[in-house]
């Protein structure tokens, strides 16, 4: 469910892209992930995450705080379930350097907009979470989404966790096409495409044009702090992908015209660079 730059099993994702004009962000889009991890590597492993914008920097990724059920709150809107603060310590100097790095809830994240960059910034993280990374991985990043900042999320939990979400805020490159990170891949090499691969993920999106009776509301505390609650839906739509199914390798993305119709059958699998899955 997720890319990996050794073995892991990841499960229960839950993949989230919303648009909205915020009143200091401007036109911006908001991602959400999530899911369980276990690390199945003999040492430090990491996932990788790839967005759709310019440049990413770490104030952009929200801390939650003690709303670490924000997803899963969306989730129960679209679905009724069966049966620490968060923060960021920027590791740079003065000079903003090629590759920022930062902690958030269990990761240690490596931003850059060119992932080639992000091995010799690996010394920069803690031991007990330093991941080898095999070069072959990073090229296909660097040339499959060269118009996209990577984040590599870098943990060290041998044992399964539900980490708090990653939330991020950014200027898409493109406002009108919504998409969420979903490739495959745990081997430590470069993903392959072409590959079909089982699926457990819920996709869920948003947009404040969207009418009043659209989608389903979404219940937060009323003691979130305003700063989130800001960056967050009021109603979303989703769908699951998963209980056997498979899906050929890709992304997940919709139009926001079609989002706005509530068309989530035009939610797409989809591969770079811009190829279509349905």
């Amino acid at each position: 469910m997720c890319v990996s730059s050794s073995e892991a099993a990841f499960s229960g994702t839950v993949l989230y892209c919303g648009r909205q004009r915020h009143p200091e962000h401007g036109l911006i889009h908001v991602v959400g992930y999530q899911n369980t991890v276990a690390n199945l590597a003999d040492g430090p492993n990491a996932m990788l995450l790839h967005l759709p914008t310019g440049r990413l920097a770490p104030e952009q990724f929200v801390s939650v705080g003690g709303d670490g059920d924000v997803l899963r709150r969306m989730v129960d809107a679209v679905a009724p379930p069966v049966g620490e603060g968060d923060g960021f310590d920027w590791m740079g100097g003065e000079d903003e350097p090629a590759v920022r790095v930062f902690e958030h809830d269990v990761y240690t994240v490596l931003l850059a907009d060119d992932p080639t960059l992000i091995p010799a910034a690996l010394h920069r993280v803690p031991w007990r979470r330093r991941p080898r990374i095999e070069p072959e991985l990073l090229l296909f990043y660097a040339e499959r989404f060269p118009e996209h900042a990577v984040a590599l999320c870098c943990f060290d939990n041998a044992d399964a966790r539900r980490a708090k979400p990653l939330l991020v805020r950014y200027e898409p490159n493109d406002p009108d096409q919504l998409v969420v990170p979903a490739i495959d891949g745990h081997s430590g090499g470069a993903p392959e495409l072409d590959a079909v691969v089982p699926v457990d993920h819920w996709v869920l999106f948003s947009s404040d044009e969207a009418g009043d009776g659209w989608g389903a509301a979404v219940e937060y505390p009323k003691r979130m702090r305003h700063t989130l609650r800001g960056l967050l839906p009021d109603r979303v739509v989703g769908r699951y992908f998963g209980d056997g199914e498979a899906l050929v390798n890709g992304d997940f993305g919709i139009g926001h015209r079609e989002l706005l119709a509530g068309e989530l059958d035009r939610i797409e699998r989809r591969r770079p660079p811009g190829g279509v899955e349905p």
